[in-house]
């Protein structure tokens, strides 16, 4: 499973032209779901994203989390995180999780930072989706499981 994580300070994703998703100060996240992924990969990877302490605090120390901040959270599903580009010039998807087990997971990561998180956003999985958002920092990690 793998994480894009953005600070931001407002975000939001469309579906044809509708909002369907729209925070403040937050992080808007990235959700890839690999072949091999399960609810237990996703439970580590929901507290790693939870805890995480990358917010600056009054001395300007990355030293608070989304609950210190009254952050909000964008979770937007994306295959593509699971591009191989290792042979030619167009990349094969095959390590992404199929669409029915990966939208489950989505689903399920969804679910359960909402028991932390008070305001969760989400986007359409499998949609056309135009995101925007101003990244505060520039602020943002890559969260890979295979590094937990």
């Amino acid at each position: 499973m793998k994480f894009v994580i953005q600070v931001v300070t407002d975000a939001n994703v469309k579906v044809e032209g509708k909002t369907v998703g729209e925070i403040g100060k937050g992080f808007l996240v990235l959700v890839g779901v690999g072949q091999e992924d399960t609810k237990e990969v996703a439970d580590k990877m929901i507290k790693k994203l939870i805890g995480m302490r990358i917010f600056s605090d009054e001395n300007g120390k990355t030293n608070l989390a989304l609950k210190d901040v009254n952050g909000e959270l964008l979770l937007i599903s994306q295959f593509t995180l699971y591009a191989d580009c290792k042979k030619g010039n167009r990349p094969n998807f095959l390590n992404a999780g199929k669409p029915e087990m990966a939208n489950e997971l989505y689903e399920y990561i969804i679910s359960e930072c909402k028991k932390h998180v008070p305001v969760v956003e989400k986007g359409v999985f499998g949609a056309e989706m135009m995101v925007s958002l101003t990244n505060d920092g520039p602020f943002t990690i890559i969260l890979d499981s295979r590094d937990l």
